[in-house]
């Protein structure tokens, strides 16, 4: 698969502090490519490093095959976690001088604002200021300008900070629809269920060093565990529990049932498939609910970072 966006063994140190330790990453194009860490670990200094905020130390950065130059700037759209408007400015005079910063003619960006401002419903905030508005409010500005010169590269760091659910839903449903339009974007979070929602590659920065990386899906099944939640209708649970327990490593599990089913986390024991336990579990009792537990975006985060130290 082609990538967008290559980084080759950079690092970068402030000082005596190492930011980022000889970090490779591919993102592939047409993608929401998942930039994920606990604080401190690395990422804002990747992001600055995309975005010639800052030059790496060593290593190379490859946009789209080339290698990453100053004018490369008006393919990339970044959305920082720090929102940075001019809060004393008109709306749509500031959307207007950005718009053309990044390289479009004044007519082109009229026409396209004019587009996402109808599209969003906030064309009477053309005249307000930036201060006049919710934070909510200007992080849909912040958005429209981010993508309106239709970068091939969309960096957006924490871009559902400050909305509703019903905004940030609406925000959600643009970024797929710009990656089905054929926009590739990193997507920097600390809300791993908007992970599960959007990524479909994720890499995990821990302490200035890349720990994982690949598909989301690859790297759900390569952290699953072999457990299973079911439901069991019987007539003698505690009975019943104890054969299974007998042979299965079992636990109780929490899940919300509308019936008193015996329910349980169970298991498999090495060499034993699914359709093993059900075939078990069928001769003892009637199976009501019968899930095979899939490790969560903040499941493989926590164990990721625990087993690196």
């Amino acid at each position: 698969m082609d990538n967008i966006l290559t980084i080759e063994n950079v690092s970068k140190t402030y000082g005596n502090f190492t930011a980022l330790n000889n970090v490779s990453i591919n993102v592939p194009k047409g993608s929401v490519f998942g930039l994920l860490g606990p604080n401190g670990a690395g990422k804002t200094s990747l992001i600055r490093i995309i975005n010639q905020i800052t030059l790496p130390d060593s290593g190379s950065v490859y946009l789209d095959g080339e290698i990453l130059q100053p004018h490369h700037i008006q393919y990339i759209g970044y959305l920082p976690e720090e929102r940075g408007l001019y809060k004393s400015m008109k709306v749509g005079d500031q959307a207007m001088y950005l718009a053309q910063l990044k390289g479009m003619s004044k007519t082109d960006a009229k026409k396209k604002l004019q587009y996402w401002f109808e599209k969003f419903e906030i064309t009477d905030w053309w005249n307000k200021k930036i201060q006049e508005l919710s934070k909510g409010m200007a992080q849909k500005v912040q958005f429209i300008v981010t993508v309106l010169h239709n970068p091939k590269l969309l960096i957006f760091d924490e871009p559902f900070s400050g909305f509703d659910p019903i905004n940030a839903n609406l925000i959600k449903d643009e970024i797929l629809q710009l990656r089905d339009d054929g926009a590739s974007i990193i997507f920097s979070t600390h809300r791993m269920e908007s992970v599960e929602e959007l990524c479909d590659y994720i890499a995990l920065i821990n302490k200035s060093n890349k720990i994982l990386d690949g598909k989301l899906v690859d790297i759900k099944q390569a952290f699953k565990t072999n457990q299973f939640e079911v439901g069991l209708l019987c007539n003698n649970k505690k009975e019943l529990f104890n054969e299974i327990k007998s042979n299965y490593f079992v636990e109780t599990s929490e899940s919300i049932s509308f019936n008193t089913d015996l329910k349980l986390v169970i298991s498999l024991k090495n060499g034993e498939t699914s359709t093993d336990l059900i075939k078990f579990l069928n001769n003892k009792a009637q199976i009501n609910h019968f899930n095979e537990i899939i490790p969560s975006a903040n499941d493989i985060f926590l164990k990721a970072v625990a087993n690196n130290g």
